[in-house]
């Protein structure tokens, strides 16, 4: 049976923010239900331990999260991908949830929004969350801004060092800060997308490989970058994991990144696998 390192679950497409980073979708706006995600965790518990509940949308904003980590925390390690504007309001639940392994704060998000706040509480929200759950839960804060035109780094990591004070300890995962707490820069990079100028470079991505994504109305795509479903594989509410999996389609993908080639158009149009 294929295992997969992660796979993403999209419990719901609906943000509370407008990132420039991000591509957002066109999909109707829907948040998964608790019959459909206990589906869908029970098709998924044999592929992997780890449940990323991230594709799009903020997980944060589901009004069932308390619920779904619940369930999700009986057989998988989930981590969550946030943009932190609701980590203070959550913190107390989010803390005592067993099943959270990780939560990746997305600071960049805060350049590229009005939230309704200053950079400063802002910023106390996110590291007053990591301060708390210091020793407890795993937590990354992501500057994933590098080559950005808007970046406030300078004044962040200031403030980031009256949560945290130096040194920082540099590591193979990114500068550790305190007890599973780390803060993780990387590049912008250019999302894949149908209406993007197709690539004639060599193209290797983990779709399939070691990822699976899973949209919030149950369809599978090959990864966390295709927002916009455009490579529908199957759909988990009305078939199993191994028969889609198994598809001509699904086949194809797999075996044409291990020859360096992508098979699909999106998959030639996507900024990040060119970087692998």
């Amino acid at each position: 049976m294929k295992r997969f390192r992660k796979v993403y679950l999209e419990i719901s497409n609906v943000c509370n923010l407008r990132c420039s980073f991000c591509p957002g979708t066109k999909r109707p706006p829907k948040v998964m239900t608790e019959d459909a995600f206990t589906h869908i965790l029970k098709k998924l518990q044999p592929y992997t331990d780890y449940l990323y509940f991230h594709l799009m949308g903020e997980p944060l904003c589901h009004p069932k999260l308390e619920r779904f980590l619940q369930l999700a925390g009986k057989n998988f390690r989930v981590i969550l991908t946030t943009n932190g504007t609701l980590l203070q309001r959550l913190k107390d639940m989010l803390l005592s949830a067993g099943g959270l392994h990780k939560v990746n704060i997305s600071l960049h998000s805060f350049e590229a929004n009005e939230i309704g706040m200053s950079l400063q509480s802002y910023l106390d929200g996110c590291f007053s969350f990591a301060k708390a759950a210091e020793g407890k839960k795993i937590i990354t804060l992501r500057l994933w801004n590098q080559g950005g035109k808007d970046a406030k780094n300078d004044e962040i990591l200031a403030h980031l060092s009256q949560y945290f004070p130096k040194p920082w300890v540099h590591e193979a995962r990114g500068i550790r800060l305190g007890d599973k707490i780390y803060l993780e820069y990387g590049d912008k990079f250019d999302w894949p997308d149908l209406s993007c100028e197709e690539g004639t470079e060599n193209i290797f991505c983990y779709g399939l490989r070691d990822q699976l994504g899973v949209l919030c109305d149950g369809t599978v795509v090959p990864c966390c970058l295709d927002h916009e479903g455009d490579i529908p594989l199957g759909n988990l509410l009305e078939q199993e994991v191994d028969d889609i999996l198994k598809s001509q389609r699904a086949q194809a993908i797999y075996n044409g990144f291990s020859q360096r080639t992508a098979v699909e158009s999106l998959c030639r149009r996507c900024g990040y696998a060119r970087k692998l």
